[in-house]
């Protein structure tokens, strides 16, 4: 298999001003294997991925780049990509308004005459997909297409460039499950034409689902790398976090009956959009529970979520609060009615990157802390104070820019901010993505917190494992309809999959 070696570094090491985010850091990757790259968030993975496709460079003077038989230095993303090396981002980095074969060969287009030659590229592009077993119109608009066909565009526009290394940096996490395993069947096929991929998850199910290996990091050194049929969960999860991951990974909902008898706070009832987006949504939601919403991408859970939170006001059918039916016309009259919601897309609806944490996290209550229109910094400072130290949110301090925290510190932050409003029902849409396993169970002890207090959850999440240790109800939704609910010992994993699989409840 030493033949075999495709990526081979060798005490890798990078230093940022007073920071050392990698320490002589070593593995190899082998021509055709799927290699997850595993750690917390801060673990080094990033930094390493950087180093690999050129856009940082390594420490000078230190450890070894070998790739494909050679010692290489790439100075550049370019560089990278002429030896091989490709990427895809959980943001995708595609021209959404050129056609998805300009898309493939953008700058890489066949030239003909010294101009494009626009049927060899869309005959190759159409190829390039066919192989993939994407059939569509090539000359259409890239955004007329699904997140997966896009990411499909992505494989086809690398696999244009001889790529002989893949990276897939949380790659899935915009893909429902069927959607996935699509995206899976082509990596192994990748795999069969002896193409390696790097693969980046914070979701645990999948690596077992496509990875042959997994290499640990941790604060920047590498831990451990080991085949994935040695490595069970609690030990991988153990390696990653340095210590015994029992209670993490054995951690069960303890169910309290009374919930499901407390007063119904927040009421939907036959709610339906002309789009067909929503067909008739019906939910009750009880003082201090939480309450799951289960279902496949586009089976209606977060445009249920915005309906209640007056985030979209175009739909027939009403939404109660206690007995009273409300139409909310914008989020700031849910705010005032007690409702808070956590978006789904962290960076792009819930933090401000370049304000600091104090501000982000007092956004919501400016008026309170405000007299005669002049904010009262002291009071500021001493809320920001007080959540920084009840939730525990690891931060240099109040004027650290949010966008210097960790992923789970930047949540938690949100999640202050709605908190401080003193909400009945909390909305969370998607709490944990993109966040590590440590801080995932950080965030679901404080969601356990927040329902124990009284506040009402509804929690909605791709992941069935936390919905399992999260929720006392689940509400399955498909094609913008309930198909049916789970509530207390009937939740498990296997019977949300059941339910989503056959559209009911199997009797």
């Amino acid at each position: 298999m030493e033949n075999q070696v495709l990526l081979e570094m060798k005490q890798i090491s990078k230093t940022f001003p007073g920071v050392k985010a990698l320490k002589n850091v070593h593995f190899k990757v082998h021509k055709g294997e799927v290699m997850a790259f595993m750690g917390e968030n801060g673990a080094g993975k990033s930094t390493l991925i950087k180093i690999i496709t050129g856009y940082y460079r390594r420490d000078p003077g230190e450890g070894q780049f070998l790739f494909d038989g050679k010692e290489v230095n790439p100075r550049n993303t370019d560089e990278a990509q002429k030896l091989g090396i490709s990427t895809i981002f959980q943001e995708l980095n595609l021209s959404p308004f050129l056609s998805v074969a300009e898309n493939i060969y953008i700058g890489n287009t066949p030239k003909k005459h010294g101009m494009i030659d626009w049927d060899t590229m869309n005959q190759n592009a159409k190829k390039a997909l066919l192989d993939l077993g994407v059939d569509i119109d090539v000359t259409a608009q890239l955004s007329q297409q699904s997140t997966a066909i896009q990411q499909m565009v992505s494989i086809a526009r690398a696999l244009a460039r001889n790529t002989k290394l893949l990276i897939m940096d949380e790659a899935t996490s915009s893909l429902d499950t069927g959607e996935v395993k699509v995206l899976f069947d082509v990596v192994k096929t990748l795999k069969s034409r002896g193409i390696a991929t790097i693969f980046v998850t914070h979701k645990m199910d999948e690596i077992y689902q496509v990875c042959d290996s997994a290499t640990i990091f941790k604060d920047g050194e590498y831990v451990d790398c080991l085949p994935l049929s040695q490595l069970p969960k609690l030990k991988l999860i153990s390696l990653m976090i340095g210590r015994d991951a029992s209670e993490l990974v054995n951690k069960r909902k303890v169910y309290d009956p009374d919930k499901g008898k407390a007063e119904i706070i927040c009421r939907v009832v036959g709610v339906q959009k002309a789009n067909h987006r929503l067909n008739g949504i019906n939910l009750e939601i009880h003082k201090g529970e939480v309450l799951g919403l289960s279902g496949l991408l586009g089976s209606g859970r977060t445009e249920t979520a915005k309906v209640i939170f007056g985030d979209d006001v175009h739909y027939d059918g009403e939404v109660y609060m206690g007995q009273t039916a409300i139409r909310f016309k914008c989020p700031a009259d849910a705010m005032k009615k007690g409702l808070a919601f956590c978006s789904e897309d962290r960076k792009a609806e819930g933090i401000f990157p370049y304000m600091s944490v104090q501000d982000n996290l007092t956004m919501t209550i400016l008026s309170k802390i405000s007299r005669f229109g002049i904010l009262n910094k002291r009071e500021q400072q001493k809320r920001t104070l007080e959540y920084i130290q009840k939730i525990a949110i690891k931060t240099p301090g109040p004027s650290t820019k949010i966008k210097d925290l960790s992923g789970g510190n930047q949540q938690k932050v949100i999640l202050s901010r709605w908190l401080a409003t003193h909400p009945d029902l909390i909305i969370l849409d998607e709490p944990t993505r993109g966040i590590d396993v440590g801080a995932k169970g950080e965030i679901e002890d404080l969601i356990k917190q927040i329902s124990d207090s009284g506040i009402s959850v509804l929690y909605i999440s791709s992941e069935l494992d936390e919905l399992v240790r999260e929720c006392d109800r689940i509400v399955i939704l498909h094609n913008g309809k309930n198909v049916g609910e789970l509530r207390n010992e009937e939740i498990s994993s296997d019977a949300i999959m059941g339910v989503i699989a056959h559209g009911r409840i199997d009797t």
